[in-house]
């Protein structure tokens, strides 16, 4: 059995003939080994020519070194018998952290001679081989100095045949376990303070006959994490090691080393170190323990891992922080980084060494625990948190609770060891966005799904963020896009049948196929909300009217200050009650801002306006022509006939467009109709369904009447024909009193997933026969336009309309979570940048 870590450098050692490229191929997968044969090929077109053996080797590298980036194991596929071929595989093992790994295939030369005889390709003698049976005699003395990890030898051919590959996790790999976890700082030997903070937290300590703590077990499963630092400069180094071990061992708990516990296994180990910052006090109190004690500490540090990956890859500890390239990586680097973290090379005023902000820079979905450098309060600096509270020198002692992110502290008896440096505040990380996280080709993985946003999309974005939206702080949400329902096909069986057969013709869309979309994802219950003709508007109102803003669908400011500003005091005062309801210093509200020509006046005039006013000019004067020419006895009966059915339809035109114009003068006029209250602080209401959601509109609307607009709704049980129906009559009284339409929506809230676990539609709209008129010309109605239109290709604005949805409810998440400007405004960046996809705006 041959054990092989996941990832790794796999060196396949041995002579031509020995069954190198047999043996890669019947263990490893083809997309796994790089022969140095096929690398002479791409640059030869002749494997054989050894003169391009040089430059073949360095794309060969190249391509490895690319794999082990990306986390894939790799195995080279050639001789490798001179010692400068295997120390380049082993620096290239190193570079990215990885294991080098050695499989030597270890065949008689007279084997090996003879399948070299079989192969027409093959052409050296036997003394080539004989040279390449002594390298290979050389090479098997000297793998493991050069630096390979793991050497095995495969000798003889039943042997190599016989073989199995196992493969093993690294120590650090721990994704399988999931928690849930209470991480918590560095100890310090303040073994009171744990006791403490533990039974906070829920666990039952278990004593030893001398009522000394020993264990502790969570009625719930949680298991503790600590991030090193047990021991030094606190009172009983002993006591919290006894603890840790004993709940290490119960398998209750995790550890990984803090460079004080590296230093103390150093001295215990006979090494010669610097008897400083509390290492002098910990030896003392392990002289008064039994000499098995020691020991036991010793092989305990010993054993312990740089750091650990948790949570199915979402959760990373190390003492001193890990940057996202060495998470579930292992070399000396790798373990140097998580014990003390990267110097500047400077020495502060207090002749410390000057710690690299390493924080500033990350940018890995993972989020990263850690201690080692004393902080007065912890606090969450891109997806990373420091939980050292200086419990020793007299401040607390913390834990996280993950995955729920709560912080648990228990202050100190008192200062047991005075810092050299004072306690600082957290390094304050400037959370504006840098360029690079935006611009080029992007994959986000955001937890509903994985995307990427290509190039053009983000230039495109990149040009509107720039130029015309608001400060990325304060732009956490936008829009999703919307998709109609699918067109009518079928008269719904629970309709008025009296109304005749044909009941759907002439309508694009319809109630009976938007519930039927929702009915086919699975969902059974719907609210069917009036959808207001206006401009969307996304409304950011605080307590002190701190960061308060109003911004469009594509994040840019509404009106401008001096309309914007009194616009959202009218909501602020008017959401006050919500704030003290909801315990929140702030709302997200989704809105329509209403009427429609409040904003899109320009809009209206050119698009729209002129069309209608154009038509209601030149036709009436054909007619005119038309009739004089009648009465003169020429036949234009049938083209009369089509002049007067355009007039009629420019008519109807223009009555749908300016049935949403209305005189407004600065704010007045103005009104906002809420519909959804988005997130608050620290939590998305994404969760809620849409009856509390409307509750809360409906309460904004009693509170101030003259800014905010209601939206009717109705409640539709899709197992019902007759709840159906109602609601269809109802649509049908909307939409003939020049309503927009409605937006159909599943009831249970905005993060509805179907039985698979994939996210629905968060709303198909259904509009009216005459508001399409604005969307699709004049002339729409028509049969034969109809039938033509029904062919709309309705599936890549659906896609869209779902990864806006995915993309939004990912960035509330993170606004919930605390995240840092730039993970939030990466996925609104994203929703920008997908608007530019070439999709039919009419649908």
């Amino acid at each position: 059995m041959i054990d092989i870590p996941e990832l790794a450098l796999v060196a396949l050692v041995g002579i031509s003939g020995s069954g190198k490229s047999t043996f890669a191929r019947a263990h490893f997968a083809p997309t796994q080994v790089l022969s140095s044969d096929f690398f002479r090929g791409l640059i030869a077109d002749d494997e054989n020519d050894q003169s391009a053996s040089a430059d073949a080797f360095d794309a060969l590298h190249y391509v490895a070194g690319k794999r082990l980036a990306a986390g894939r194991l790799t195995v080279v596929d050639a001789t490798n018998l001179q010692p400068h071929g295997r120390a380049a595989l082993v620096k290239l093992a190193r570079e990215h952290d990885v294991l080098p790994v050695a499989v030597v295939l270890d065949v008689p030369e007279s084997v090996a001679w003879e399948r070299t005889q079989a192969r027409p390709d093959r052409l050296f003698d036997r003394r080539v081989l004989t040279r390449m049976h002594g390298d290979l005699r050389r090479s098997l003395r000297s793998l493991s100095r050069e630096g390979f990890r793991k050497v095995h030898v495969l000798r003889g051919v039943e042997e190599i045949e016989a073989a199995e590959i196992r493969y093993e996790k690294l120590f650090n790999d721990r994704r399988d376990e999931t928690g849930p976890f209470d991480i918590i700082g560095d100890v310090h030997g303040c073994r009171q303070e744990l006791e403490t903070l533990l039974q906070r937290l829920g666990y039952h300590l278990v004593r030893d006959e001398a009522a000394r703590p020993v264990g502790g077990t969570h009625p719930e499963g949680r298991k503790a994490v600590f991030v090193g630092d047990l021991v030094d400069r606190g009172p009983d180094s002993p006591g919290v090691l006894r603890l840790v071990m004993g709940m290490v061992a119960a398998g209750t708990a995790i550890c990984v080393p803090g460079n004080h516990e590296q230093k103390l296994a150093r001295k215990l180990n006979g090494r010669n170190v610097q008897l400083t910052h509390g290492l002098p006090e910990t030896l003392a109190q392990l002289e008064a323990e039994p000499p098995s004690f020691t020991e036991e500490v010793r092989v305990f540090i010993e054993g312990l891992v740089s750091h650990y990956v948790l949570d199915e890859g979402r959760l990373v500890v190390a003492h001193a922080g890990l940057k996202e390239a060495y998470q579930g990586r292992t070399s000396g680097r790798v373990r140097s980084f998580a014990l003390y973290g990267e110097t500047t090379g400077e020495t502060d005023e207090y002749g410390l060494p000057v710690r690299y902000p390493w924080a500033r820079d990350y940018r890995g979905p993972a989020a990263v625990v850690y201690g080692h450098t004393p902080t007065p309060k912890p606090e969450w600096i891109n997806n990373t948190i420091c939980l050292d509270t200086g419990c020793v020198f007299g401040g607390s002692l913390t834990a996280l609770r993950w995955p729920s992110r709560e912080l648990v502290s228990v202050p100190a008896a008192r200062e047991y060891y005075e810092p050299v440096r004072p306690l600082a505040e957290p390094a304050r990380v400037d959370e504006g966005l840098d360029l690079a996280d935006v611009v080029g080709r992007k994959h986000l993985d955001y937890g509903y799904g994985r995307t990427t946003v290509a190039a053009e999309n983000a230039a495109a974005a990149l040009e509107v963020m720039s130029r015309f939206a608001l400060d990325p702080a304060t732009l956490v949400w936008l829009p999703p896009t919307m998709a109609p329902c699918s067109h009518p096909t079928a008269p719904p069986t629970a309709l008025d049948q009296t109304k005749g057969s044909p009941f759907l013709d002439g309508f694009l869309e319809h109630p009976a196929s938007a519930f039927a979309d929702l009915r086919h994802a699975g969902i059974d219950r719907v609210v069917c909300e009036e959808k207001h003709m206006g401009s969307r508007a996304v409304v950011r109102v605080s307590r002190d009217g701190t960061g308060d803003a109003i911004w469009t669908r594509t994040g840019r400011p509404f009106f401008g200050p001096a309309l914007d500003q009194p616009l959202l005091a009218r909501v602020r005062k008017a959401a006050s009650s919500l704030f003290a309801d909801l315990d929140t210093d702030w709302l997200l509200l989704d809105t329509e801002l209403l009427p429609w020509s409040a904003k899109a006046g320009g809009l209206i005039r050119d698009q729209y306006a002129s069309v209608g006013a154009a038509g209601r000019s030149a036709l009436p004067a054909a007619l005119g022509v038309l009739d004089r020419a009648a009465a003169r006895g020429l036949d234009v009966a049938a083209l009369r006939d089509r002049i007067e059915l355009r007039s009629s339809e420019i008519d109807s035109y223009s009555a749908a467009y300016r049935a949403y114009v209305k005189p407004t003068d600065g704010l007045a006029g103005v009104t906002l109709a809420p519909f959804a209250v988005l997130a608050g602080a620290g939590v998305s209401y994404a969760d809620r369904d849409h009856g509390w959601h409307l509750t809360l509109a409906d309460r904004l609307v009693t509170t101030d009447p003259g800014l905010f607009t209601p939206t009717r709704r109705m409640v539709v049980e899709l197992a019902d024909p007759a709840s159906e129906a109602a609601a269809t009559d109802w649509w049908l009284a909307l939409t003939a009193a020049g309503g927009e339409g409605m937006v159909v929506k599943p009831y249970a809230g905005l993060a509805v997933t179907n039985d698979k676990g994939r996210l629905v539609q968060p709303g198909v709209k259904c509009r009216g026969r005459e508001y399409l008129r604005i969307i699709y010309g004049p002339e729409y109605t028509r049969p034969e336009q109809l039938e033509r239109l029904r062919n709309r290709r309705l599936g890549r604005k659906r896609s869209l309309a779902l990864l806006e949805h995915g993309l939004g409810l990912a960035a509330l998440d993170r606004l919930a979570e605390g995240a840092p400007t730039w993970r939030v405004h990466e996925l609104v960046f994203a929703i920008l940048a997908a608007e530019s996809e070439p999709v039919d705006p009419r649908l």
